[in-house]
């Protein structure tokens, strides 16, 4: 059995995360950090009374311990990080996995370097639908794309998600961002996932309720390709519905997820008629968590490699920096895929 220990309680996918490991037998949570001692002691207890460590390096220190999972507010993700790196400790960190860019890609090279397993909550990847788009962008049957729209939003501000245990969530000078990179890094993986990196970006943001004082409430970016194809960004807290999550428009077809459901129109695939939704679809995958746990355990399942979680981090920083400046910002041509 392999044991782990949870390094931060903060964030808001964490009770989920408690849940995921109570109900596997092949790991054991053994230790818990949170510079928080309440909130420390409360997951703890949760985990089968797990002990509570006094500093992380009493989890770096304890070669019992397999894995970490990361779950502390985002600006204390650099020096989690690099400790559980520098202790050869495999890790799942929560999303985003950098602050901003830089610290992104100094973390990626630390978890690479340590050879250790590495994971980040980018699920959507594991759904069906989204598989299908990519296999179907790679094999072409959309002929030149031209346009890609993602939406990723929920009714955070409007129900209170952040007012008490998560509020860090909604100060971005400890998130590093608000509601469009909270919820937009989601989307932003898959469409990296499909096409690679932007050339240039650029994105505006904006403060709807002022519940969260001036945190962005939502957001949307604009996002160049290489190949010429122009995609959108959709992200935010103050949406009672968000019906249309994927358009995909190519000169031989077209594709869009209303409901959850897929419509394709392309003459490449016999019924796909753009009136009847598309089913024939490859199976779920685990939730990333999940696959996280698999891996640890010996199983070859497809994971998040650093890199990827760095450069999405590098390309929301950017957009932020563009909606600051109110301009486009080229994306490093140094970043790795």
């Amino acid at each position: 059995m392999k044991k782990l220990a949870l390094l931060g309680a903060a964030h808001i996918h964490t009770p989920g995360f408690v849940k995921r490991l109570l109900d596997r037998k092949d790991v054991q949570v053994k230790s818990v950090w949170d510079h928080d001692s309440e909130r420390a002691a409360k997951n703890a207890a949760a985990l089968n009374n797990a002990a509570v460590a006094s500093e992380p390096s009493a989890i770096w220190n304890d070669s019992d311990i397999d894995a970490v999972i990361i779950c502390s507010e985002t600006n204390r993700h650099a020096d989690l990080v690099n400790g559980s790196a520098a202790a050869g400790k495999h890790m799942f960190v929560e999303k985003p996995l950098g602050f901003s860019g830089t610290d992104a890609q100094v973390m990626a090279k630390a978890i690479r370097q340590a050879g250790v397993i590495f994971q980040t909550g980018y699920f959507m990847r594991g759904m069906p639908i989204y598989q299908f788009l990519r296999q179907k962008l790679q094999e072409g049957l959309f002929g030149k794309v031209t346009r890609i729209r993602l939406s990723n939003c929920h009714a955070g501000s409007l129900r209170g998600y952040f007012d008490s245990d998560w509020s860090w969530m909604a100060d971005p000078a400890i998130a590093g961002c608000g509601a469009f990179g909270d919820l937009g890094t989601h989307v932003l993986d898959l469409l990296l996932w499909w096409c690679g990196t932007p050339e240039r970006v650029t994105a505006d943001t904006a403060v709807a309720t002022g519940r969260y004082g001036q945190c962005d409430e939502c957001g949307e970016g604009l996002l160049r390709f290489p190949d010429g194809c122009i995609a959108s960004l959709a992200a935010g807290w103050v949406d009672v519905a968000d019906p249309v999550k994927v358009l995909i428009s190519g000169v031989e077809g077209h594709a869009c997820v209303i409901g959850n459901q897929l419509y394709l129109t392309s003459a490449k695939l016999e019924g796909a008629d753009g009136v009847t939704a598309w089913t024939d679809l490859p199976p779920a995958l685990p939730h990333a968590f999940e696959l996280f746990l698999d891996a640890l355990n010996g199983k070859k399942v497809p994971l998040v490699t650093p890199e990827e979680a760095a450069l999405r981090s590098v390309v929301m920083d950017a957009m932020y920096q563009a909606a600051k400046k109110k301009q486009w910002v080229n994306v490093p041509a140094s970043c790795e895929k």
